[in-house]
């Protein structure tokens, strides 16, 4: 089982109690800083956006099913009063409690069911080439997703491609898509669809900026459609990087490059993974 299915279990056997991030680590056999990171990445989820649409699923469920009170059903969740317990039935599902239980079923409600890493639907991963990259500065459009957000990094792509050609400074003719952990065990990461550049003094209005520092980087192939990264991923962060005695480096999280070997209209192609290693 990799690293990321080990937390996952861990999650899906303790959540109803209070679970540590400390606990799912050593479960996971990660760090937490490493996991906080790659668990998004793989999943779409933070871990306490995870646990909390877990819990709050299974009280959905006990709402329409079970006897006991709204009250009783908060605190079986982990909610210490009915307020609390609303606000935040109400923020994961755009409903209340008392309307679940008036409405009698959860038909629709967008329930978080288990995650399942099931390896036999899991391309093989080829083994990656290692790099070492000097210093680097990305210009490019920058936001901020909630993990399972990513659905909209294409229009982003889309509104970042308007400008393929014409920017300033320009090196090269690849294009980056970087992801950055907002940092601590937070729901957001941040994605930027950049160029590399030697200038930063004329670029457009909105451009971002990243400044990279020089290090070494295991760079693995993704073949397919861009929105099978997510299972090399798992691959890269759940099976590979445990077993490979190397650690991440602190900063971006990982960066994907597109070539001439990537259609950006079809989205399919070659895209290059880059994780930074610590030296």
């Amino acid at each position: 089982m990799s690293s990321i299915g080990r937390a996952i279990w861990f999650i899906e056997s303790h959540f109803e109690s209070d679970i540590s991030l400390d606990q799912i680590s050593d479960a996971a056999g990660l760090s937490r800083y490493h996991l906080s990171r790659v668990f998004g990445l793989v999943t779409g989820h933070s871990i306490s956006g995870y646990i909390r649409g877990r819990r709050l699923s299974r009280a959905a469920l006990a709402l329409i099913g079970s006897s006991s009170s709204i009250l009783e059903v908060a605190l079986d969740a982990g909610y210490g009063s009915h307020e609390a317990f609303t606000r935040a039935f109400r923020d994961q599902f755009g409903i209340t409690p008392d309307a679940v239980r008036k409405q009698g079923h959860a038909r629709n409600l967008a329930l978080l069911e288990p995650i399942r890493m099931d390896p036999a639907r899991l391309t093989e991963l080829e083994p990656p080439r290692f790099e070492t990259m000097p210093p680097i500065t990305f210009a490019g459009l920058q936001e901020t997703y909630a993990y399972g957000g990513n659905a909209a990094i294409p229009s982003l792509w889309q509104r970042f491609n308007t400008y393929s050609g014409s920017i300033p400074g320009q090196r090269g003719s690849a294009a980056y898509g970087i992801c950055t952990h907002v940092g601590g065990e937070t729901e957001t990461f941040h994605y930027m669809a950049a160029v590399a550049v030697d200038d930063t003094s004329d670029l457009p209005d909105g451009f971002a900026t990243l400044k990279i520092p020089g290090q070494r980087y295991a760079v693995f192939a993704h073949h397919g459609h861009v929105s099978g990264i997510p299972a090399t991923m798992h691959q890269i962060f759940g099976t590979w990087m445990p077993n490979s005695g190397v650690e991440c480096g602190d900063m971006p999280d990982m960066f994907e490059r597109y070539d001439d070997r990537f259609d950006p209209y079809t989205g399919t192609g070659l895209t290059e993974i880059w994780i930074p290693l610590k030296e």
